[in-house]
């Protein structure tokens, strides 16, 4: 028991130390698992894999450049009236304060902003440092990007050859074992960027439909911008939903946003109880309290990157208890019917793993 924990602290030292290479391959395989489809359409028509990986690589820079365009364009063509709804909701909201119960008057907000800006002036060393600190997230999210991006090319264009490497390189059992965990975890995996996604369509459906009853303007890109945030838990939900309910705001008055509020957080409490935990259940064979729960735990061990990987980690987990179960069990049928059980084929026989690199053009 030492030794396993000996080790377990050691590979979980080695995965912090790598963290900065490791976290650009999940983000490539988690793109690669959702642009694979499309990739093994068109090598499956004669295109060779080159062409092909490169042909969705520049397909998916230009639906994430047109997602972008989309949401930029239709709010730089309104900003002026945005600007002049946030000056109205400011003086809204300077009368609100100054009647009951608050009476604030002019002379207490001038009182408040002269000590927010005293404030500010005496922490300008601090707000340089978290300037700074940001500016270098930015930088290491765009070298995570690029890098990512990369990675899903190569991913996509020599990815059905892992495996047979793989066997190749690993002895005995091994040979089978692992590749055939390996080509299951990628089945479970693009289950798990299919269910995303389509939670997050749900998520952009509801809310674009209540936006456009309440009259909120930029709904469709307001809509876009909820599906793009999907794949982010917790904060690209509370972004979403803060962008939304301030663009109701300066545009429309409190009351629609808070009506507008109310929609978004109905629409996310069905979607956080009911559809991510349904679509996730059935597509990764989890249950939805065991969802909860590891989305529960991810968070609270790692934040959002923990929240963000806790589902596809649970069910990679799911994945090699089931197979290691399959094995031990077998021996005992085997056992008491006296008959060798046939061969199981691998369901992921669609996976970039499972095709053979012979069955590819040299």
């Amino acid at each position: 028991m030492l030794l396993v924990l000996l080790m377990t602290w050691v590979a979980l030292w080695i995965l912090g130390r790598a963290w900065s290479v490791l976290w650009p391959l999940v983000i490539a395989l988690l793109l690669t698992t959702l642009t694979w489809p499309l990739a093994r359409f068109l090598r499956r028509h004669g295109w060779r894999p080159g062409l092909a990986a490169s042909v969705v690589t520049v397909l998916f820079l230009l639906v994430g450049a047109g997602t972008v365009v989309g949401i930029a364009v239709p709010v730089a063509a309104q900003s002026g009236e945005l600007v002049d709804g946030v000056v109205s909701g400011i003086q809204q909201l300077r009368e609100w304060a100054a009647g009951p119960p608050l009476n604030i008057g002019d002379d207490q907000v001038s009182q408040a902003f002269d000590a927010a800006a005293a404030g500010i002036q005496n922490s300008v060393g601090s707000v340089i440092n978290v300037t700074l600190t940001g500016v270098g997230t930015v930088v290491n999210g765009v070298v995570t990007t690029v890098l990512a991006i990369f990675l899903m090319f190569f991913f996509l264009k020599d990815g059905p050859r892992f495996l047979p490497w793989l066997t190749r390189q690993l002895p005995g059992r091994l040979a089978v074992d692992i590749p055939t965990v390996a080509a299951r975890s990628w089945d479970t995996l693009g289950a798990f960027v299919r269910s995303q996604a389509l939670v997050g369509l749900l998520d952009a459906v509801f809310i674009g439909l209540g936006l456009w009853i309440v009259g909120v303007p930029l709904v469709l890109p307001l809509a876009v911008l909820t599906f793009v945030s999907a794949f982010v838990p917790i904060v690209g939900a509370l972004f979403a939903g803060f962008v939304a309910v301030l663009i109701a705001f300066v545009s429309n008055g409190p009351t629609d946003a808070l009506i507008v509020l109310a929609i978004i957080i109905a629409v996310q409490q069905l979607e956080g109880n009911v559809f991510q935990p349904i679509l996730q259940s059935r597509g990764l064979g989890l249950h939805a309290a065991v969802i909860l729960l590891a989305v529960t735990l991810g968070s609270s061990m790692a934040g959002i990157v923990g929240s963000l990987l806790a589902v596809p980690v649970a069910a990679l987990v799911a994945v090699a208890w089931n197979y290691v179960r399959e094995q031990l069990s077998e021996p005992a049928r085997e056992e008491d019917t006296g008959e060798k059980s046939p061969p199981q084929e691998s369901p992921a026989a669609e996976s970039p793993g499972a095709e053979s690199p012979a069955a590819e053009p040299a």
